[in-house]
């Protein structure tokens, strides 16, 4: 065997492998499915971290508040935040070989935004999940630019202010391909609307995902349960994300059986897997 012929065998296993990782993985391309750091509100960021770690989880999404370390009261507040603190978040993410994908929900002033979005950047955070209002969009749309970080609008159930689809597709209009949306199934469901009709309305806007599985439909109360095993159609959900080619993160933010909800957690992740294996 030739030298090129010993390098196109080479070049061949590695495609091979790599697709059958890919196969194994059964993820579409681009999605990453990890959990909202609120989940495990009751612990400090490590021990989040630690919990995720220990269900093979790569994925988190922070939120402002979170205590850092299991010691010690400095928590993720972007506002507050000391060096100290932003180094041993990036210690902890290192340490348990996890992604931080996004920050939020989090608002901010007109003079904190770009403090916001220091901070992001400086922890590699490419989404900052927001219910920013409009008037704020002029800055919030040149600071996407300028750091080349993503916005993404979440809703919370009505009476919010973006607890409908058709508010966020409307205040989106010609304005940044950075500048989305964060799509809450489950507060679309406890606020009686269909998710896969929402994720239509706002195809082309969808940068990241809130994934809760409700036991009631319509029922602003209604609390988590496994994903496919409540009325959030999960199943449905994921088919049309894969329809309309989206590529992005999936939090799960799983606000129930809040002592001991990593179970459910790892539960809902392997069904998520399941379905994305089919598409």
């Amino acid at each position: 065997m030739n030298n090129k012929s010993f390098k196109l065998g080479l070049l061949s296993l590695f495609l091979m492998l790599s697709f059958h990782i890919q196969a194994q993985e059964g993820m579409p391309k681009g999605w990453k499915v990890g959990s909202q750091a609120y989940t495990f509100r009751l612990f400090s960021l490590e021990e989040t971290l630690e919990k995720l770690n220990s269900i093979g989880v790569k994925y988190v999404e922070m939120y402002p508040g979170q205590k850092i370390s299991k010691s010690g009261n400095e928590t993720t507040d972007f506002t507050s935040i000391t060096a100290d603190g932003k180094a041993k978040i990036k210690a902890l993410l290192n340490k348990y070989d996890i992604e931080a994908v996004a920050y939020g929900v989090v608002n901010a002033s007109d003079e904190d935004l770009p403090k916001l979005f220091d901070f992001a950047k400086e922890l590699g955070i490419g989404i900052l999940t927001s219910e920013s209002k409009p008037n704020q969009f002029d800055q919030i749309e040149k600071l996407c630019e300028e750091y080349q970080i993503k916005l993404a609008l979440h809703n919370h159930p009505v009476p919010s202010y973006y607890w409908h689809p058709e508010v966020a597709s409307r205040m989106l209009e010609g304005r940044s391909e950075l500048m989305g949306v964060c799509a809450d199934i489950g507060h679309w469901v406890r606020s009686g609307l269909n998710p896969v009709d929402c994720l239509k309305q706002l195809e082309g806007r969808i940068i990241s995902l809130h994934i809760k599985d409700l036991n009631k439909f319509g029922v602003r109360d209604a609390h988590d349960l496994p994903w496919g095993t409540g009325t959030s159609n999960v199943a449905g959900v994921l088919h049309e994300l894969h329809r309309q080619g989206f590529e992005g993160a999936f939090s799960a933010e799983y606000e129930h059986n809040w002592e001991n909800n990593l179970p459910d957690v790892e539960e809902s992740i392997a069904y998520f897997k399941r379905v994305a294996a089919q598409l």
